[in-house]
């Protein structure tokens, strides 16, 4: 048990804290099994280690209090609103327990974020840290199974967050502390290999640093020196990151010298060479050459005092301060060097990491601005970003006043279309409900898809305080765009097929007569023709020439073409009829070599149907003696060069993020042009209806091979 000496009795705040809590904690239990009353001591004698204020370790002492009294305002009216505040704030975070050991590895960087971010004062986090400390204290204690699942946790969230604000004697005793709970036999074997326990090596730095500002104050050199012997967590890092063998490792024990000048840090680099032996080999001058995060500082390894290895480093206190504060990514490196040399922080991230080098500072001056101390690390909240949950138990984060509609299109853009609903910690809330750190959302979502299932206008409208996410926003913009754009080239669309059909032109490439006219694609052309940007008289002629007729000549007659479409031509050769104007059924799109018939319709010449088309049945069941035997033409295998024969395929597939995106870019791969697509989504399946062109039966094989080849896809037929 810690005693109260250790808590600063003269405190009256500290000692009236300890009073009231004392009766509480007696006899109550953590979830840990450890008693509540020592756990209070111990976090609160860690707070005072670290320097942090008499209101901090107050609440540091009452951790337990909000969840502990009947009334909850009793806390504010016996010590304040500020300490009942970060008592509070340290149960919310408390809670996260459950959230922080269910999530996967990959959500700890968000994690830590959120940790820092749902509180509204700094010392909240170092009473966490202090707390957690203690825990694992207890758990070297004891024989508890949970104590390898904290220890995770531990070198996963807390550790990390310790090491970003500069608590270095937390996060040294957290570290070591969880490394020995998850691998005690490689735990032990270091420390076997140090041969001495941390209480001599913190000696042996004592009288390492007096022996040489001794020597620097002979030889006229000026600096502060300090120093710490490196912990067995660290040590192990260092080992698996660089595969270094123990022997390898000369920073065990390591001395700091903060010079006033650059040309003081070469001095004295000179006095410690003086007094001890190099290593050779260990000398690294990156004031002379900084690393490319600007680091700079003189790193030499020698045999120190009984010819132990000693690593010492020399910079001044401009560098110091750059190596602590101005760049985040020198603690970044420090937690994942591989990943820091590969990838580029994000512009979130950097923001991030100077608010975390602002706090860094301030709690490093933390002795020095004394009373207004408190003050500055309550301004010091990441209060521009949130951290809600799914339901799922993943974290997400989101700009400051985020609503659930800017949390929907977070997660997915087709969930942010459909949303309708939502419901944050269980009650339904309205869709510009501003959310909060730490709250658990879930969008209720309409069925289906379809241009009715979308957003509404209103979400654009920044007065009515839908969305804040500039991200959200601009997918809401796409889609409304998106809707503009599909019913333009649907009325394009109409207005083309009309003109086919007037001019006996129903089998034009599409393709070619938008190229024809100016336009890489139909779709663009068909958006000109309803915007009036092509003209009927220009369409027309396009058309005309892609069917079959020239363009007029001199004497403006048009004369067919010397070569007509017949069977030699690849065309639909109807037996018994020559030169008579035939045309696609729409109703089952043949395309060779399927088995065809005719059907002889009243002013639109001759219908081409596929012998198993159900219409085709239905019109013979009625009018029989219109029926005529039809065959495609032989050259090329029975199909036109560049022809391309329109064909409805349906898709049903698992419903899942990318689907759509992926099927199209595997008929892409078979050069398959997409004319329409109507998806509908229900039940967790997916149905599409593609609209596509092809040059023959074997072209459409390969694309339902293609489509069938997706992830999730179910089935593929002919529509």
């Amino acid at each position: 048990m810690v005693s109260v000496v250790q808590l600063r009795p003269n405190d009256a705040l500290i000692e009236r804290a300890l009073g009231f809590a004392r009766p509480l904690y007696e006899g109550q239990l953590l979830s840990t099994g450890e008693p509540v009353w020592p756990h209070a001591l111990g976090l609160a004698a860690s707070l005072a280690s670290i320097g942090v204020d008499a209101a901090a370790q107050a609440a540091g002492v009452l951790f337990a209090a909000p969840k502990m009294l009947d009334d909850p305002e009793r806390l504010k009216a016996e010590f304040g609103g500020e300490i009942a505040a970060l008592a509070t704030g340290v149960e919310q975070l408390y809670r996260m327990r459950v959230l922080t050991r269910a999530v996967p590895g990959e959500q700890n960087e968000i994690l830590r974020k959120m940790v820092l971010g749902m509180v509204e004062d700094i010392r909240v986090v170092l009473i966490r840290l202090a707390s957690r400390t203690q825990t694992l204290r207890y758990f070297a204690k004891v024989d508890a199974g949970q104590k390898t699942a904290f220890a995770r946790e531990t070198l996963d969230i807390y550790a990390p967050l310790a090491n970003r604000l500069g608590v270095w004697q937390l996060k040294w005793e957290m570290e070591d502390l969880s490394f020995r709970f998850l691998e005690p036999e490689l735990y032990r074997k270091i420390a076997q290999m140090l041969d001495q326990k941390r209480i001599e090596r913190e000696k042996y730095i004592a009288n390492a640093i007096n022996v040489l500002r001794k020597k620097m104050a002979e030889a006229g050199v000026r600096g502060e020196i300090t120093g710490r012997p490196k912990h067995i967590y660290s040590i192990w890092n260092k080992m698996r990151s660089k595969q270094l063998d123990f022997s390898a490792v000369h920073d065990v024990r390591a001395l700091r010298a903060i010079m006033p000048t650059p040309a003081d840090c070469y001095s004295a680099l000179g006095v410690v060479h003086d007094l001890w032996e190099p290593i050779p080999r260990e000398f690294d001058d990156y004031i002379s050459r900084p690393k490319g995060n600007n680091y700079q500082s003189l790193h030499t390894a020698v045999l120190g005092p009984g010819g132990r290895t000693l690593e010492v480093q020399i910079r001044t206190e401009e560098m110091h301060r750059q190596a602590e504060f101005g760049i985040a990514a020198h603690w970044r490196y420090k937690e994942s060097p591989k990943a820091s040399k590969t990838h580029a922080p994000a512009r979130t991230d950097l923001a991030f990491d100077n608010k975390i080098a602002w706090l860094r500072e301030l709690l490093a001056w933390r002795d020095e601005v004394a009373g207004s101390w408190a003050e500055k690390t309550r301004k010091a909240s990441l209060d521009d970003t949130i951290y809600v949950i799914t339901p799922q138990g993943k974290v997400v984060d989101l700009p400051a006043g985020a609503t659930p509609v800017d949390f929907a299109y977070t997660l997915h853009t087709e969930l942010g279309h459909r949303c309708r609903g939502a419901k944050v910690d269980g009650r339904m809330v309205t869709l510009d409900t501003p959310l909060a750190s730490g709250q658990r959302v879930e969008i209720v979502a309409a069925k289906g898809g379809g241009p009715r299932v979308g957003p509404s206008r209103d979400w654009l409208n920044p007065a009515l305080g839908f969305l804040k996410s500039h991200r959200a926003r601009g997918k809401v913009r796409q889609w409304f765009n998106a809707q503009q754009l599909s019913a333009t080239v649907a009325q394009g669309r109409a207005v083309v097929e009309k003109e086919q059909r007037r001019e006996g032109a129903t089998q034009a490439n599409l393709h070619q007569l938008a190229q024809k006219l100016g336009f890489e694609k139909h779709d663009e052309l068909f958006a000109a023709v309803a915007r009036d940007e092509v003209a009927l008289r220009q369409l027309q002629a396009a058309l005309r020439e892609l069917g079959g007729l020239v363009p007029e000549n001199k004497t403006g007659i048009q004369t067919p073409r010397t070569k007509s479409r017949s069977a030699s031509d690849g065309g639909i050769l109807v037996v018994g009829v020559d030169r008579l104007m035939t045309q696609l059924a729409k109703c089952c799109k043949p395309v060779p070599p399927d088995p065809v018939r005719g059907f002889v319709t009243r002013g639109k010449g001759i219908s081409v149907h596929r012998e198993d088309c159900a219409s085709l049945k239905r019109l013979a069941e009625r009018s029989s003696e219109r029926l005529v035997e039809a065959t495609w033409g032989r050259k090329s295998g029975g199909k036109q060069p560049d022809a391309a024969y329109p064909v409805d395929v349906l898709v049903t597939a698992s419903d899942r993020q990318g689907l759509l995106r992926d099927i199209g870019e595997a008929l892409a791969r078979e050069r398959i042009n997409v004319t329409a697509v109507r998806t509908q989504s229900r039940d967790d399946l997916a149905r599409m209806r593609f609209s596509f062109e092809v040059a023959d039966v074997a072209h459409l094989r390969r694309a339902f091979a293609a489509v069938k080849a997706v992830a999730g896809v179910i089935r593929v037929a002919r529509g």
